[in-house]
């Protein structure tokens, strides 16, 4: 009942440079620490996995000015629920208004379709993961039944000074990363994360869109392990420096991140050995410090590993999930 607000279905290309001013003041408001461009959302967009936007998709506008829209995908995990996704925004001069919530309601309707149009006996779960500033957000999952399932960190290094080595476990070795490399890497990184939380399956095309990430594809900076007996990889860091964020927020941060070792060599000291070898990579590259994501409850230890390193948590993530 809002005098001059209307919803519309997305509209292709020219949508774009309509979208980001919203989810770029959205982003500043929450402080999320990100910040997007057109081009950079054209190109996610082309590259959306299980997502229809002209079908998946709602905007919303105020006397014709957009002023929110919400996004929603599926995937299916490795453990055998499928899980329905979805990210919106709300510009924060008109939050807390029922806006968000006709969104959420409209988008939990669609995703109802999708699962009823093809039935399986998995379980089907709502999820929506906002950050510890998203207060708004929060209170409304809290109010429409979706309960915290899992929290996530963000950690911190504040500087790459005084950067301690830990020797590879006997046996190993580090390899520079060379093309007919990237599918061994690629597999070994699927098969360590196999038993995480919410691993999902791998879509057809998943392999070359990871190709084709390059904002964060950097093997020059990558810390790979390989067993010298079995020729195997054994453990990685898939170390990148994402440049476009280090400008936006005036910092040399780089990212120790998709940390992953065998399932038969953990305990012997190796991620602690790859995260210093990461380390001074980025350091190396002219960064001043480093930051990555974990799961709390990760079962191997990570976060420990992590704080042992000199990473500091600086804030907390929760996933939310309802279920269908």
């Amino acid at each position: 009942a809002l005098p001059g607000l209307g919803f519309r279905r997305f509209q292709g290309d020219s949508d774009f440079p309509l979208m980001v001013p919203v989810a770029n003041a959205c982003f500043a408001a929450d402080n999320t620490e990100i910040v997007r461009a057109v081009d950079e959302t054209r190109k996610s967009y082309s590259e959306l996995v299980n997502c229809d936007p002209y079908d998946d998709m709602i905007l919303a506008e105020m006397d014709g000015e957009l002023i929110g829209y919400v996004r929603g995908w599926w995937w299916v995990e490795l453990a055998g629920p499928i899980i329905y996704c979805h990210l919106g925004f709300v510009v924060p001069a008109w939050r807390r208004k029922g806006i968000g919530r006709a969104m959420l309601h409209w988008m939990q309707g669609r995703q109802r379709a999708i699962a009823s149009a093809s039935p399986s006996a998995a379980e089907h779960l709502f999820q929506v993961s906002p950050t510890q500033y998203e207060v708004g957000l929060t209170a409304l999952l809290h109010s429409e039944g979706f309960k915290p399932t899992r929290y996530f960190f963000s950690m911190v290094r504040p500087h790459l000074d005084d950067i301690e080595e830990f020797a590879l476990p006997a046996g190993t070795e580090l390899r520079p990363v060379l093309p007919e490399h990237y599918r061994a890497v690629w597999d070994a990184s699927r098969a360590a994360f196999a038993q995480h939380w919410g691993m999902a399956q791998d879509t057809p095309d998943a392999y070359g869109t990871w190709l084709k990430q390059e904002e964060i594809f950097q093997p020059h900076l990558w810390q790979v392990a390989w067993d010298r007996a079995s020729n195997q990889i054994v453990g990685q860091i898939r170390t990148y420096i994402h440049a476009a964020h280090n400008r936006n927020f005036q910092r040399l941060r780089g990212w120790t991140e998709f940390v992953s070792v065998h399932k038969d060599w953990r305990n012997r000291g190796l991620a602690r050995a790859l995260v210093s070898h990461s380390l001074r990579a980025q350091r190396d590259a002219g960064m001043a410090e480093s930051a990555l994501g974990v799961d709390s409850e990760n079962a191997t230890g990570a976060t420990r590993v992590y704080g042992t390193c000199g990473f500091q948590v600086v804030k907390t993530n929760t996933v939310y999930r309802k279920p269908m």
